[in-house]
């Protein structure tokens, strides 16, 4: 139980870190080349501040934890996408993919510290 709530807490603090991350890059001059429009960038700031705070509070309810999952998979497949079609580097189309498995594994332990 205790090796499952660390590897549910440390996975999780990893995607924490990751978003947190990107909310702050996301007005870096680096995505303009993406394209995004400003306004879709402070509806992804939004959505991951709220999807952040559904993961880490403990009385958020597991339907609402679900979706911020759900979410944070979307942004991370989107953030592949994104990066292949801009022809950046492998390295920077992979990683989303990398953290997306981090994500799962969180997800998995969630389950496993709530189910005992």
């Amino acid at each position: 139980m205790k090796r499952d709530k660390i590897i549910y807490w440390v996975t999780t603090g990893i995607i924490v870190m990751v978003m947190i991350f990107s909310i702050f890059k996301m007005y870096d001059p680096t995505f303009d080349q993406m394209g995004f429009p400003h306004y879709l960038r402070t509806e992804l700031v939004v959505a991951k501040i709220l999807g952040l705070l559904a993961l880490v509070i403990p009385q958020i309810p597991l339907r609402v934890k679900e979706w911020a999952y759900a979410g944070f998979a979307i942004v991370l497949v989107s953030a592949c996408v994104a990066h292949f079609n801009l022809g950046d580097p492998s390295i920077n189309a992979v990683e989303p993919l990398g953290f997306l498995v981090i994500l799962a594994v969180s997800n998995i332990y969630y389950h496993k510290i709530i189910n005992v």
